[in-house]
């Protein structure tokens, strides 16, 4: 399901989320930027990874940061990108991960849609 997001429905720790996946986005010039905040509260980032032989969407490189230190479950999840909705993958992974909230925010951090997997 997916529903429009606006930024006042956003409650201050997921637009951090988008704050802190724009911000790694940026940095690295990525297509992509994701941040997750796992069921401690702890956050993750990570960009889109593009190479030869290995290919993750942004969501996926943050969830694997995140499973990698042993995160069960995700409390929500944002991810900045130019695409119009959730690629496939990423809806599969923040299925996986229990996720009861993707945000999806355009370059400039600007909520486009909430995903409720």
């Amino acid at each position: 399901m997916t529903e429009p997001a606006a930024p006042e429905q956003l409650d201050p720790e997921d637009e951090k989320l988008v704050t802190l996946a724009r911000a790694t986005r940026a940095r690295t010039q990525a297509a992509e930027g994701a941040a997750v905040r796992d069921e401690t509260g702890r956050t993750y980032t990570a960009a889109t990874v593009a190479l030869p032989s290995l290919k993750l969407t942004a969501l996926q490189a943050a969830v694997a940061a995140a499973v990698s230190s042993e995160a069960g479950a995700l409390e929500a999840a944002a991810v900045v990108t130019q695409a119009a909705e959730a690629a496939e993958a990423d809806r599969a992974v923040a299925a996986d991960m229990k996720t009861p909230l993707v945000v999806l925010a355009a370059l400039d951090g600007t909520p486009t849609a909430a995903l409720h997997p």
